[in-house]
């Protein structure tokens, strides 16, 4: 049973992975309505993508209906580090990978600026690839694993 109304989550999301799968499992799991910030393509114009904000939303929108059906989620276009989770009141959690999850201090610092409550900050493992190393958008780019982290 969830034990927040609403979470939020966010990355990139240009090869979608394990580890995604993951981060949204936890998202799903702990949350009633989840909102997912998928990164502009302005805000991460410094890194080299494979799809644009457009394909990436798609993508994502079928592997949730794939993954895990009926859900209750919104997706909303991240053009700042976090989104709608610094202005929204209703957020009681975030759900991060444990690579990013030290974010969620300052994403309550600033919520505290706003005056909103903090939110609780759920650190969800990374995934391994068969080598041991974390499954990454960028290595599946660079052609080193598979989605599954699998050696290309």
């Amino acid at each position: 049973m969830a034990r927040f109304r609403v979470v939020a989550t966010g990355g990139t999301f240009d090869e979608i992975h394990a580890g995604h799968i993951a981060l949204l499992a936890k998202a799903f799991e702990v949350g009633e309505h989840v909102i997912i910030g998928v990164t502009s393509d302005q805000f991460v114009r410094h890194k080299k993508l494979n799809h644009s904000f457009k394909e990436r939303v798609a993508s994502l929108k079928k592997t949730i209906g794939q993954e895990f059906g009926d859900v209750d989620y919104e997706i909303a276009k991240l053009d700042s580090e976090f989104g709608p989770a610094v202005t929204t009141g209703d957020v009681g959690a975030l759900v991060a990978s444990a690579e990013t999850a030290a974010k969620g201090s300052r994403l309550n610092e600033v919520r505290a600026k706003n005056g909103l409550a903090p939110v609780e900050v759920i650190a969800v493992d990374l995934v391994k690839a068969e080598d041991g190393k974390p499954i990454s958008s960028t290595r599946i780019r660079a052609g080193e694993i598979d989605s599954n982290g699998k050696p290309r």
